[in-house]
């Protein structure tokens, strides 16, 4: 989630420079508000006699299925990703810079604010535990804090992996993207056949690699230089395959139980956004230059990473705090999927938007903070990707703890000390 503008580019001409694809970067800035709107929807804060209840108000709902449809974003966000990330690294490389450097920088800006938000995080469960509060609540609170860092370690890996997968896209562009979404049909045909869900996790690289590959596609402007009939028909065509799928039951209808683990069947979502995006990106790009959406782009893109790493405490501390004055004023919440529970999600999703914002604007200092100078040794910074993975994996596994966030601590800064020079990393040492 490194985000910097999207350079525009128009089939089938290479990108102009100077000039930025305002309407994309418009859409990137919709999916990072439609993952805060999900997240926060699916909060349940309910109060017993035995004290508060946090659980996933959409758990065993109906109504999150079609909420998904519209909510689930993250194929459209790697394949924007996808486009912006190669048109960033070919342009490093036509400036001198190498694939290790570029890997570097990108690791710098997404384990940075990162870093940041787990010391903090680490830092609040510390004091809460002083304070008292159950153990199992604030072991509740460290898993749901963690179970979002997937994208961050996905990303990270993508990202990595970018110059050797845009290499072969030079290569081959059909023939990659091909053999990972062959790769993810197979893990999901494995999944299916010996009945071990864990076989799954394997598509964490292979469905979101795909993706990230098929934005290639759109930045090179293969996609926009077919015709209209064509993509127009392919995002109807993926969009009729998904409907089967879910019809004959082997993806389930409801796209947010298809990211964990990751299905095929996000591939097909991807697709039907590409071509949707594709089709109407020069409606987007008019759009995206009106007051409104020119101001929100404007206010999300350089704070993409800091939206995305505060949005969960924020939700935790507006869970902790709605039950506390539950049980301080001794008044009973709504029943989760009840119309009172509904009638004041509104106010709840408002203020989830209203103060993660207000939290990014004060942490995204630490996004905006250019790279310090990057290691050009391939021994260094693959050291730093595997470091900052396991950090961030070990979160996501084993939950938030005082001590798991600890440990993550101990193996993400190190990443960014190795991606730096020698010479800078000293610098920042004395600093």
């Amino acid at each position: 989630m490194t985000i910097a503008p999207a350079p525009f580019t128009a089939a089938p001409s290479p990108p102009s420079r100077g000039i930025r694809d305002t309407g994309i970067d418009f859409v990137r800035a919709l999916c990072v508000i439609g993952v805060v709107l999900l997240h926060a929807i699916m909060v349940g804060v309910t109060v017993t006699d035995g004290g508060p209840v946090f659980a996933n108000a959409s758990e065993g709902s109906a109504w999150i299925t079609p909420l998904s449809w519209a909510l689930q974003v993250m194929p459209l966000f790697f394949v924007i990703g996808g486009f912006s990330g190669l048109i960033a690294y070919r342009r490093a490389r036509e400036r001198g810079g190498s694939a290790r450097s570029f890997v570097a920088a990108r690791l710098h800006r997404l384990l940075r604010p990162a870093a940041v938000t787990i010391g903090v995080v680490a830092l609040a469960l510390a004091v809460l535990t002083v304070l008292g509060v159950p153990a199992d609540l604030l072991a509740i609170a460290g898993f749901r804090y963690g179970q979002p860092l997937w994208f961050l370690a996905v990303f990270l890996m993508c990202q990595a992996l970018l110059p050797a997968l845009a290499s072969a896209h030079d290569r081959a562009p059909l023939r990659t993207i091909g053999l990972l979404a062959f790769a993810a049909i197979t893990v999901d045909g494995l999944r299916a056949t010996i009945g071990i869900d864990a076989v799954g996790f394997l598509n964490l690289a292979f469905v979101w690699m795909a993706l990230q590959q098929l934005g290639f596609f759109l930045a090179d402007g293969r996609i926009d230089a077919l015709s209209r009939r064509t993509r127009a028909v392919a995002g109807l065509i993926a969009l009729g395959v998904l409907i089967l799928t879910f019809v004959t039951g082997i993806y389930s209808p409801d796209l947010i139980a298809n990211i964990n683990p990751p299905t095929a069947a996000l591939l097909l979502v991807g697709v039907v956004h590409t071509s949707a995006l594709s089709l109407l990106r020069d409606r987007l790009e008019r759009i995206s230059r009106r007051p409104v959406p020119s101001a929100l782009t404007a206010f999300v893109t350089p704070r993409t990473m800091s939206i995305y790493l505060w949005h969960m405490p924020v939700l935790l501390v507006m869970a902790g705090i709605t039950a506390m004055s539950a049980l301080i004023g001794g008044h009973g919440l709504p029943a989760l999927g009840t119309l009172d529970w509904w009638a004041a999600r509104p106010l709840w999703l408002a203020l989830a938007l209203g103060l993660t914002a207000l939290v990014a604007v004060s942490t995204a200092r630490f996004e905006r903070l250019p790279a310090p100078d990057c290691s050009t040794s391939s021994a260094r910074v693959g050291t730093a990707v595997l470091l900052g993975l396991l950090g961030v994996l070990l979160l996501l596994v084993l939950g938030t703890s005082v001590a798991t966030a600890a440990i993550a601590l101990a193996l993400v800064l190190p990443a960014l000390r190795l991606a730096q020079t020698r010479s800078s990393a000293a610098r920042s040492a004395v600093g």
